[in-house]
């Protein structure tokens, strides 16, 4: 009689438990099909300032050049192509589902190194650092702070490397000292909407977002030199898209520039030792920087240094347009939709990511820059994160545990989702936002609170962006 008790609440719970799975909420994930993205803004396409289209199209080529020692590449780099790490869903998004950082051991592009235990054929596109130097017995010296990038290939044994020798960085002792974060590539559609809104408009959008109930105050992230408010990159580190196109081909590719215009050695080697071995310097032969204008060119657009060209493609790159959601087969109603983004306003999400974060000031580049609302889901502020989400570097006046609010247009078709690429699920991401110190702390209870309808209403409404 009691094994029979036993056996038949074993059963009432399975069939809760399943009742309760049929019910769950569920990411609807990655959308597929063409929404449009990967375009240039409207009025680039017209040409309506003569010659804008081919300064797109011409930066568009730049981006998706493999580079090679000959024209700069490394002599550490994490990636030899600007469009092997922005590719989701087009060219100017984030990681692929295919990452090509796998196969540099294997085909030839770093056929010296070994494959960073954490970079894998299916995984996210990704950068690494150490928060802390080390202590002579191996353990992170916490007071001692790098967080620089730590690049994962070097061009040795490669047949255009000359005699250049370096070791890669050691990320299994670093890993085994707790002292290694990562970071994945951010989209750059809609980036020339951002850098073209002006320091007024976000600060008295600012005034607006701290006037709310859930204990929620960000702050701007400032350039060094001038005070200024700086506004790409995880942390929002970079003042410009000219910056932040400079500062990617030093470090993510090692190529020197018009911005960044010396060799970069690891933060170590810099820091500590001093600097790359005289074997590594200029292994081009053009001298520096490797990256300059060609005077010779016979078109404006091809007289441009790379990173002018890089940064007019981000610049002239539409933002991601919204679109429709498939749950399993099975196309969201639009009212789904409009609920979700009812309760993404009220349970407080709204409050960083602002549906529209202002109205740009008028561009002498192209017209859409001109007066046009920013619908990037996103403040632009840093916001402490919490203990989860901390990787305790620290940038520019960002700390630890800040990051900039991560702008939400074309979430819809991102795969790999937060600053390190740990998940691919939305919920995963939404209950990361919870922990302690996290200024989201109240919005991620109030998500929770929701019934199982809501939420997936919600989680609908952000696959639709």
């Amino acid at each position: 009689m009691i094994k029979a008790t036993r056996f038949a609440a074993v059963l009432t719970m399975a069939a809760l438990f399943l009742a309760g799975t049929a019910l769950a909420q569920i990411d609807p994930g990655v959308q597929s099909g063409n929404r449009g993205t990967g375009v240039a803004l409207p009025t680039v396409l017209t040409d309506d300032n003569p010659g804008i289209l081919a300064f797109f199209n011409d930066g568009l080529l730049r981006f998706q050049e493999v580079d090679s020692v000959s024209n700069g590449l490394g002599p550490r780099f994490n990636s030899n192509s600007c469009s092997s790490c922005h590719a989701q869903p087009a060219v100017g998004g984030s990681g692929s589902a295919a990452n090509p950082q796998a196969q540099f051991t294997s085909n030839g592009v770093a056929p010296s190194d070994t494959t960073p235990y954490f970079i894998t054929s299916t995984g996210p596109t990704r950068e690494a650092r150490f928060p802390f130097f080390f202590n002579a017995n191996g353990t992170a010296n916490l007071n001692a702070p790098n967080g620089g990038v730590e690049n994962l290939f070097t061009v040795t044994g490669r047949s255009d490397a000359g005699t250049c020798s370096l070791p890669q960085p050691g990320f299994a002792a670093a890993r085994a000292a707790n002292n290694i974060i990562f970071r994945i590539p951010t989209p750059v559609f809609g980036a020339g909407l951002i850098e073209n809104l002006d320091d007024s408009t976000l600060l008295n959008n600012q005034a607006a977002n701290l006037n709310n109930h859930f204990g929620i105050s960000g702050a701007f992230n400032r350039n060094g030199n001038d005070g200024t408010i700086s506004r790409f990159g995880w942390k929002a580190q970079n003042k410009s898209l000219h910056i932040f196109s400079g500062e990617a081909y030093n470090v993510e590719m090692g190529i020197s520039n018009l911005v960044f215009t010396q060799d970069r050695p690891l933060p170590g080697e810099d820091q500590l030792l001093r600097g790359l071995p005289a074997g590594c310097l200029n292994l081009s032969g053009n001298g520096y920087p490797e990256d300059t204008n060609n005077p010779g060119a016979a078109t404006a657009a091809a007289g441009l240094d790379d990173a002018s060209g890089f940064s007019n493609f981000m610049r002239t790159l539409a933002p991601p347009p919204p679109g429709g959601v498939v749950l399993n087969g099975t196309s969201v109603s639009a009212q789904s939709i409009a609920n979700g983004s009812a309760l993404f306003s009220a349970i407080g999400c709204a409050t960083c990511h602002n549906s529209v974060v202002g109205t740009t000031q008028k561009s002498k580049i192209t017209g859409s820059l001109s007066s046009a609302p920013v619908n990037a889901f996103s403040d632009i502020e840093v916001h402490h994160m919490g203990a989860v989400l901390a990787d305790n570097v620290s940038q520019g006046g960002a700390g630890g545990d800040q990051f900039r609010t991560a702008p939400l247009w074309g979430l819809g078709q991102r795969i790999f989702l937060l600053h390190d690429g740990r998940t691919t699920n939305l919920l995963t991401a939404i209950e990361a936002h919870d922990s302690r110190g996290s200024e989201a702390n109240a919005v991620e209870s109030n998500f929770d609170n929701l019934t199982s309808s809501q939420q997936q209403d919600l989680l609908n409404f952000l696959r639709s962006l």
